[in-house]
């Protein structure tokens, strides 16, 4: 038990650094750079006017928006401060309810006059996370301690055996049925590798699904609130409720504040608000008994002394009988909205204990107080140890899904934790896992590279993709880089004498100014033939060449990291990386590469310096593989 309890306490240790490290770049960022450029970054949104739109929980919903579009890397779920001047001053922190083009919804305890008009908004460090997983794993059950043990070599789970299910999804293929079948008979935990496109969440629903069908109370999560979204999708034809805020409002009656809503108690708890309502306006007849009015008196003695008709300090009768019957009307108050939250509460426990199926991101299942008997947790290989048992503490058993092959979970200091339990099991017990082998994404040309470098050569693309082109969406051109028959093309700098790269004064990241010349180029050609600018994604692995881009073009630019888990019929990446050193710096995450290269679907462009990238062998084998198999093009 020594090793499992050491291991635990590095675990604590390693929190409490990284919540240190991200509340501290948080505010050095805050501090040092300008809100335009925060925005420009993805981390504020300025110029911001709100109004109150509504109330859930408690918490007011407060509308913000603008004419300007906005474009920012803050989702929702996500939580946020909101400031006027100094951010650094403010200290009103709330969470994204809901997302727009023009607006963005926020959800506030409560909501001060000042935050409604020309506000800006930052993306905050996320303590409440980092409390829960320490929190958490000061109170480990059985189940999580056994997933621990497993992952350290300490116990050693049963053998998964197949169990006979009658499919609902009659389309899965025989690999997902396989991953169904031992995740069913798997006794302790099961692990699903989800190369991309092999349809993870459709395997995952079939899974919840089958335990449903089994009468098993199903607790489904994810790392994060896109990915819980797309398990909503594919589930709704179940009893299920979704804690939180979805970032796609057509889920919301899948909510649990939608639930508690249309609850038939629920108009119970709008009478108590009501009343408490009426008794508001009847309060702001009376004088507010501020300390300036109090002169040090209790509510206690105000009330004894309107009873006996005095004044005292100074206070005269007549202000003291009036701070008495706001004191009087404020206990009423509070006495209903106390009712209303204990109600709404009840409702809340009801809707939970009733669904077949709870959804959650890993962090807001923390806040659940009911037991599952299983937990299917998605993104798995994005999520740290701590975050990922959560979930596991809540059931009897789980199904992690992931790809470890892709990014894991972003770390700013302690890079430990970027050691996921899907990683641990799955080096220790690869038979408690199956691999999904058939891919509904990208061109089998862009599979190619991707699938013999980092799974084996065993990914097979369906017949439904296998050829997909841009010339299937009426797309025509003859210019080489934007003609739909070269779906894989190389764009060589390495001959150009501007090609390299440069550093902004006080940045640790990298900006490539000739790639992003030559990306705007291409964009223009490829809307230019019919390309619609939605399905254009750009990426690059640096934030300032992200910056940079964003100044420069109308489609979405994200680094890889913001592509995880995404796709786009076209794909354009920026390598940067450019100087006579040969040096590539974190690009030497094939990790990120493989993420990069997986996210087209039609066509893959690739902007670099051949040369540079050449002195790692990985690239070295991409390069000579597109001028093998593609269309390598030599800009200079």
């Amino acid at each position: 038990m020594t090793m499992l309890n050491d291991f635990i306490d590095k675990l604590k240790e390693l929190v409490e650094i990284e919540r240190r490290a991200q509340i501290e770049a948080m505010l050095n960022e805050i501090r040092f750079l300008s809100g335009e450029e925060r925005e420009l970054r993805g981390r504020a949104i300025l110029n911001l006017n709100g109004k109150v739109v509504g109330e859930e929980f408690g918490y007011k919903l407060v509308k913000y928006g603008r004419r300007r579009k906005i474009e920012t890397n803050i989702n929702v779920g996500d939580l946020v401060l909101i400031s006027r001047g100094n951010p650094l001053k403010s200290d009103l922190v709330g969470v994204v309810a809901e997302k727009g083009n023009r607006y963005i919804v926020v959800a506030l305890e409560n909501v001060p006059s000042w935050a409604l008009k020309d506000v800006r908004i930052d993306l905050y460090a996320n303590d409440v996370t980092f409390r829960r997983w320490i929190e958490n794993l000061e109170n480990l059950g059985n189940v999580a301690l056994k997933a621990l043990k497993f992952a350290l070599g300490l116990e050693k789970p049963d053998e998964p055996e197949k169990a006979y299910f009658e499919p609902v999804d009659e389309r899965l293929n025989e690999s997902q049925r396989e991953a169904v079948a031992l995740a069913l008979g798997s006794n302790d935990f099961f692990l699903i590798h989800g190369p991309f496109g092999t349809g993870k969440t459709r395997t995952l629903a079939e899974i919840v699904r089958q335990e449903v069908k089994r009468g098993r109370k199903v607790l489904a999560t994810a790392e994060s609130n896109i990915a819980v979204d797309n398990l909503v999708e594919q589930l709704r034809d179940l009893n299920i409720v979704r804690l939180g805020h979805p970032s796609r409002t057509q889920l919301k009656s899948t909510t649990l504040s939608a639930k508690v809503v249309g609850h038939e108690r629920y108009k119970d708890v709008e009478e108590l608000r009501s009343r408490a309502e009426r008794l508001i306006k009847a309060r702001a007849k009376f004088r507010k008994p501020t300390p300036a009015l109090r002169r040090g008196l209790s509510d206690e003695e105000i009330l004894e002394l309107a009873e006996k008709k005095r004044g005292a300090r100074g206070v005269s009768w007549k202000v003291i009988r009036s701070m008495a019957e706001w004191i009087k009307l404020n206990k009423l108050i509070e006495e209903l909205l106390n009712k209303a939250r204990a109600l709404e509460e009840e409702i809340a426990r009801e809707v939970i204990e009733e669904a077949e199926v709870v959804l959650a991101t890993n962090s807001t299942a923390f806040t659940i107080d009911i037991n599952f008997d299983v937990a299917v947790i998605d993104e798995a290989t994005q999520s740290t140890i701590p975050s990922v048992l959560i979930p596991i503490n809540k059931a009897e058993k789980f199904v992690l899904a992931g790809d470890h092959k892709q990014l894991p979970p972003t770390v700013l200091k302690a890079e430990e934790l970027s050691k996921t339990l899907f990683e641990m099991l799955i080096e220790k017990y690869p038979e408690h896992s199956k691999m999904l082998e058939i891919q509904y994404r990208m061109n089998e040309k862009l599979m190619e590279f991707p699938n013999k470098e980092f799974y084996g050569g065993k990914l097979k693309a369906d017949e439904s993709v296998r050829n997909i082109t841009l010339a299937d969406l009426r797309v025509e051109s003859e210019d080489e880089i934007v003609n739909p028959r070269n779906v894989l093309i190389f764009l060589d700098t390495s001959k150009c004498p501007d090609r390299f790269e440069r550093q902004r004064k006080g940045s640790t990241s990298r900006e490539n100014p000739l790639e992003a010349k030559i990306v705007t180029k291409i964009v223009k050609k490829l809307v230019r033939a019919g390309v619609k600018r939605e399905w254009i994604g750009v990426i690059t692995p640096y934030e300032d060449q992200v910056d940079l881009l964003r100044r420069m073009i109308d489609v979405e630019v994200n680094t890889v990291d913001g592509y995880q888990g995404r796709e786009k019929e076209v794909i354009i990446i920026s390598f940067v990386r450019s100087n006579r050193r040969g040096e590539i710096g974190f690009l030497e995450d094939l990790r990120r590469l493989n993420v990069a290269l997986t996210r087209a679907k039609r066509k893959l462009i690739m902007v670099g310096d051949s040369k540079t990238l050449s002195t790692h062998e990985t690239y070295r084998r991409l390069i000579e593989f597109i001028k093998r198999e593609g269309k390598f093009v030599s800009i200079c």
